[in-house]
């Protein structure tokens, strides 16, 4: 009954009723959007994520005070002032000061000076080796890579915090015997992403073409390759950061890392956590910003592996 309503409905409809949309050919052609390059897209996606941006200028704004605050500040961290101990924050010591007088916001981005330079020195360093590694496995396979695999696995297999320690109480503790420490088992991640990378990479017909022109395989793993596994590698690197800001922290806490008077958050969360309770302001400052700098990073990371992600683009 209600499709016969509509025929009828449709028969009383005039030809005047309706305007006829005139389109020129070269117009129906044109294209509606303009082409874009695959990092041209990757940015734009990384642009659109406000969290991972935010995550960005937070990281930026960290390392500018790291850099700065220490050379504009009045205060020296090294120097001990006995008359104002413990000092709650106020205009003259914006963060207070420690049970040696020494000024909080003067030792808190000394800190962040540290912990940032390990956390770079120990991605860039896993970053070099993992892509050795990773890319010689991935790209001659066979026996080459059974082996080096299997010696990546007995590596990781063994405890990750017993070889740090073991090498801290061996070595003595300063920055060199952390990054040290961090790296001989931190590249394998690293290593294992590249592998795969290049395992899916090197039948490609570029690669291919490479090598039937008399490439080495040096030159196609470096030249060809690598470059085209970037987004896997870049994300993987700014997640590494994080994790070894943490890991000196950590150490830094336990008293196997960075030793007083030398400032670091970790050895500032060791002083400031016995007094947490009546100077909260010597765990707060410290605390936060290692927090805030390892959320940044995390937020960025993810934000660039959503970003080189092709299942989510639009």
């Amino acid at each position: 009954m209600s499709r016969r309503v509509d025929i009828d409905s449709a028969r009383h409809l005039a030809p005047e009723m309706f305007e006829k949309i005139s389109r020129d050919r070269v117009g129906a052609e044109e294209v509606g959007r303009k082409s874009l390059t695959a990092w041209q897209d990757i940015r734009i996606r990384l642009l659109g994520n406000k969290l991972a941006m935010t995550g960005f200028w937070i990281i930026v704004v960290i390392m500018l005070c790291a850099i700065f605050v220490p050379v504009l500040s009045p205060n020296d961290h090294f120097t001990n002032d006995l008359a104002n101990t413990n000092k709650a924050p106020s205009a003259a010591h914006w963060f207070g000061t420690d049970d040696l007088g020494r000024d909080l916001l003067e030792r808190t981005w000394k800190g962040a000076q540290i912990s940032l330079f390990v956390g770079l020195m120990a991605a860039l360093i896993d970053l070099i080796i993992g892509i050795v590694y990773g890319g010689i496995m991935g790209y001659y396979g066979g026996k080459v890579d059974e082996v080096m695999n299997r010696f990546a696995e007995i590596l990781y297999s063994i405890p990750y915090l017993l070889v740090v320690i073991l090498l801290l109480v061996v070595m003595e503790p300063s920055l060199t015997t952390i990054i040290i420490a961090m790296s001989i088992t931190g590249w394998i991640n690293m290593a294992w992403i590249v592998r795969g990378q290049i395992m899916q990479l090197k039948n490609q017909e570029y690669a291919l073409a490479s090598k039937s022109l008399g490439a080495g395989a040096m030159r196609i793993i470096f030249r060809h390759l690598i470059p085209n596994a970037m987004g896997p590698i870049l994300v993987t690197l700014t997640l590494t950061v994080p994790s070894a800001i943490f890991t000196e922290a950590f150490l830094s806490f336990l008293g196997l890392g960075v030793q007083s008077p030398v400032a670091s958050w970790g050895t500032m969360i060791d002083d400031g956590i016995s007094a947490m309770t009546i100077y909260p302001w010597r765990l707060l400052f410290p605390a936060f910003f290692l927090s805030l700098t390892i959320f940044a990073f995390n937020v960025f990371g993810d934000g660039l592996r959503d970003a080189f992600d092709p299942k989510l683009k639009k």
